[in-house]
């Protein structure tokens, strides 16, 4: 693969060889974002886990401190008094067997889907639909929740979910480049937090075998994660 200037350019501001502290690491992802729009910083972590293996799944979810700098748009599947207090809690839309029949239709214009328990049955219908986009309410992330309220205030507020892929690898957003080291470095030591949080009893030896930050344009930089685990 053939890169840019820009991007040949950034990779001269990184050591590829050298395993940078946190805040060193984002402040060289922030040097390295040349883009002309506001890039978002990811973190890529691989774990010493088999996701092949049931009992050693990694899943959850995280309020980051200062959200994601993304505006979510969220889908709530409820009945009732819900539907109002889902609206006013800041949801995008909210209903049931409506909403089904149009996502059936081919409508996709949300990023969350909330769902109380009592909806399963008609949310269980667009598992085909909605889980190979990672969309599927579960528990686990608490979008199954008869609170709805509070999961639309908290994925309004920046919650993101985590999960391995198939390589035992979890790869997740924790803010815009605008927001400065000090603010990335919270979001980051938030998630990092929460899946040493989640290790299953199950895991053996090393739990967080390498962590990589990287702007959506810019080069992968090595992280030290040996104080984490």
């Amino acid at each position: 693969m053939k890169h840019g200037k820009k991007y040949q350019d950034s990779t001269k501001l990184v050591d590829t060889t050298v395993l940078y502290d946190t805040t060193e690491a984002i402040e060289n992802c922030l040097k390295t974002a040349k883009a002309k729009f506001d890039e978002t910083v990811e973190i890529h972590v691989r774990l010493g886990v088999d996701s092949r293996h049931a009992e050693q799944q990694v899943r959850g979810a995280v309020v980051l401190p200062n959200g994601t700098g993304k505006t979510v748009r969220v889908m709530v599947f409820c009945k009732g008094d819900k539907v109002d207090a889902a609206l006013a809690a800041g949801a995008d839309y909210a209903g049931a067997d409506e909403y089904m029949q149009k996502i059936q239709g081919g409508w996709m214009d949300f990023d969350v889907v909330i769902a109380s328990p009592d909806m399963m049955g008609v949310v269980g219908r667009l598992g085909k639909i909605l889980g190979p986009r990672g969309l599927m309410p579960s528990p686990k992330a608490g979008t199954v929740t008869p609170d709805v309220v509070k999961a639309v205030q908290e994925a309004k507020a920046g919650k993101i979910e985590y999960r391995l892929d198939k390589t035992n690898i979890i790869h997740c957003p924790i803010g815009k480049v605008s927001f400065g080291a000090e603010k990335l470095t919270e979001n980051y030591n938030a998630l990092m937090g929460a899946i040493v949080k989640a290790k299953p009893a199950a895991a053996k030896g090393q739990y967080i075998r390498s962590c990589v930050a990287a702007s959506t344009m810019g080069p992968g930089v090595k992280m030290n994660t040996a104080k984490m685990v």
